[in-house]
């Protein structure tokens, strides 16, 4: 019966088109009350966040929580610095691998996973212009033969 029930709140389809994603991590996220009950509701945008190491631990920037209606004066500022939680060998890692040239670590998705709030991160390596080119041709191509495909039908 340990179903795991994954709900998901927000995602980043852009880092899809941007970046190649080498690798994903999960980490929980540091929230105060009215942000879960908000979280909750489904406001929440993570387009323009982007993630960074300090002092050890991993922040996220820019990841807008729209204030609870409800919540008046235990509402926080939407735009904070939250702290986001990863092993310490998970963060290490994710240094080391930042460190070499053209990677970078991105926000992919925002869900609940059993009652808890956690974000999907990815170590990313970004596209060239061609790379995305490329992209677009074979998303097209698929999509011309699966036409091809239900006209045939």
């Amino acid at each position: 019966m340990s179903k795991e029930a994954k709900k998901l709140i927000a995602n980043n389809k852009k880092v899809y088109h941007d970046y190649f994603i080498e690798d994903t991590y999960e980490a929980g996220i540091v929230l105060h009350g009215t942000e879960v009950k908000s979280l909750r509701m489904g406001k929440c945008s993570i387009k323009e966040s982007f993630l960074r190491i300090e002092n050890g631990e991993m922040m996220i920037y820019g990841m807008h929580i729209s204030p609870y209606e409800k919540g008046n004066i235990f509402n926080k500022d939407p735009l904070r610095t939250r702290k986001l939680l990863l092993h310490k060998s998970e963060i290490m890692k994710l240094v080391g691998k930042t460190k070499e040239k053209g990677f970078t670590i991105v926000p992919i998705e925002v869900y609940f996973k059993d009652g808890k709030a956690k974000m999907l991160i990815g170590l990313a390596k970004g596209k060239k212009l061609y790379d995305k080119r490329e992209d677009i041709a074979k998303r097209d191509m698929k999509r011309e033969a699966e036409r091809e495909f239900k006209n045939i039908r």
